[in-house]
């Protein structure tokens, strides 16, 4: 599975559109947005943590667009010869996932701390990081969903819907006070929400909020279910 998971990581860093899009997009994103007008250091901040959890959400959401073109070149049906285990074809490419999620998180970390003169202590960097890491699994587990279910223009069209409206209203692009007041409490609700108050809340110097934790929480569950279920049923017609 090691040997599994090394292949994949090194497929997906030379893809030159994951390149663009999952690392290189955010960063530019986030220099625009915090260097329009008048922007203060606390929206610099809190724009950062949204920006890289948005690179770390689309780089995820990446792995299904992965295994929907696996599916279509017959790439998993190979894999099905091979000692691996289907556990551990799955959890290789969640693993894949996770470790192609971090280029995203570091590259909008380091232009916040570089460029736009962010300052953090170095545990809060570390924190920050670590949290947007471990936030991201839940959107691993819906891309790895799409891709078993999903044909690979349906993966691409499905991810990128997903991905865009899981981050304006999850208050990624911009802050959720700007809000129409109905759209708020539905924006308390989403995965990248709760996922960007973790990044926040050490960043400000406190501990996540418990309802952000229990809504990642609660997302992950139903992701987790859906990837499951994706894969039972790709397992017959791939």
């Amino acid at each position: 599975m090691w040997d599994y998971l090394r292949l994949e990581v090194r497929r997906t860093l030379r893809d030159t559109g994951f390149v663009i899009g999952g690392i290189a997009m955010p960063v530019m994103m986030y220099l625009l947005f915090t260097n329009l007008g008048e922007n203060d250091g606390g929206w610099k901040t809190a724009s950062m943590v949204g920006m890289a959890a948005y690179g770390a959400v689309g780089s995820t959401l990446n792995t299904g667009g992965a295994v929907a073109e696996d599916r279509a070149i017959g790439w998993l049906r190979q894999l099905r010869v091979t000692p691996m285990t289907p556990r551990e074809v799955v959890i290789g490419r969640a693993l894949t996932g996770s470790v192609t999620v971090l280029p995203a998180i570091v590259a909008v970390l380091a232009a916040g701390g570089l460029v736009n003169g962010v300052r953090l202590q170095v545990w809060q960097w570390a924190a920050v990081a670590v949290l947007l890491w471990l936030g991201s699994v839940p959107f691993t587990l819906l891309g790895l969903g799409n891709g078993y279910r999903l044909t690979g223009p349906a993966t691409g069209v499905a991810n990128m819907i997903g991905n865009l409206g899981l981050a304006v209203l999850g208050g990624l692009w911009f802050p959720v006070s700007l809000f129409p007041a109905w759209l708020r409490p539905m924006s308390a609700y989403t995965p990248t929400r709760g996922m960007a108050e973790l990044g926040t809340s050490v960043a400000a110097g406190h501990a996540p909020a418990p309802g952000a934790i229990l809504v990642l929480a609660f997302w992950m569950l139903v992701f987790c279910s859906y990837a499951v279920l994706s894969y039972r049923r790709g397992a017959g017609t791939s």
